[in-house]
């Protein structure tokens, strides 16, 4: 790679043209170290686990496993390289049973909810883990179910998470988010205060993992793990809806360090959603919300 310089003398003897030198010695070494990936490519080597660029994960946690051995990795000649398939005979509907089917799923789906007021009324453990049994049931790259559920039900356990979340919360609405995005959620009347994490009868933490760990050690390449994840997250909405249960999708900034520590998961996992869950307070408000029309989401080609 030839870099040249017009009208700057000594391109490195002054402040400006110092500046310019860091750029372009940064733009060379990523030139250099995709050129290597390349090649790596081209003769059938890998030096590094697949990752799918507009996903990886700009953390410590991935820097640090990716820097690992290669030794640590599962080769792809040591997997099976066969899967029995076997016959899929779902039921089929007719026609009318469709068209009934599919309204009342809608019906029921379009009373869905984000319910910040929860009751603290029991909810059966079985029904917990029936939903979570069907969130399971999501499609994954390469079905390799990068998705590890974490069921809160101890009180001080709970207590201590909201304590991390209204921490972070507060610093977020403060400094972290933009003036627009704390204006825009004023009218949903949401602020970091979030009494719901130690009032509801369970916490749904789901982590994604960035890889596998098999039983011997070796770690497995995740396809597509955070769009895996967020698929199973829509799934268990469903099934929490079909429950009769409520809940509120909350993505705690800058906690995901903390309550993965607090909870003891290991390092390739990474928290991905919060979930409150449990039955809706006698007085649950909700804000009085419309959703765009079939017209404004669905395009006919």
């Amino acid at each position: 790679m030839q870099v040249l310089y017009f009208g700057l003398g000594n391109p490195c003897g002054q402040q400006r043209p110092r500046l310019l030198c860091v750029i372009v010695g940064f733009l060379f070494k990523s030139f250099r170290r995709r050129e290597g990936r390349l090649n790596l490519t081209l003769s059938g080597q890998s030096d590094r686990p697949w990752v799918d660029e507009d996903l990886q994960d700009d953390t410590q946690i991935t820097k640090q496993h990716n820097e690992e051995e290669d030794d640590d990795w599962l080769d792809s000649a040591e997997e099976e390289e066969n899967v029995r398939h076997i016959s899929y005979t779902p039921v089929r509907y007719s026609v009318t049973e469709m068209l009934e089917r599919s309204g009342q799923f809608y019906s029921l789906m379009n009373l869905r909810r984000s319910v910040r007021f929860i009751s603290p009324e029991p909810v059966p453990r079985e029904v917990i883990e029936n939903v979570i049994r069907t969130a399971g049931t999501s499609p994954s790259g390469a079905h390799t179910e990068p998705w590890t559920f974490v069921v809160v039900s101890d009180t001080e356990v709970k207590k201590r998470i909201r304590e991390i979340v209204e921490d972070e919360e507060l610093i977020n609405y403060q400094q972290r988010m933009g003036l627009k995005w704390v204006h825009d959620l004023k009218r949903l009347r949401t602020n970091w205060v979030k009494e719901y994490l130690d009032v509801a009868p369970y916490l749904i933490l789901v982590f994604k993992q960035t890889y596998g760990v098999l039983p011997g050690g070796k770690k497995k390449t995740h396809y597509y793990n955070e769009i895996s994840v967020s698929i199973s997250c829509g799934i268990l909405l469903a099934a929490l809806q079909n429950a009769g249960l409520v809940t509120v999708t909350t993505t705690p900034l800058n906690c995901g360090p903390q309550l993965r520590s607090l909870l003891q998961r290991p390092a390739n996992e990474k928290l991905l959603m919060l979930l409150p869950v449990g039955l809706p307070a006698s007085d649950a408000m909700v804000p009085e919300l419309k959703r765009k029309e079939l017209k404004d989401i669905m395009i006919s080609v």
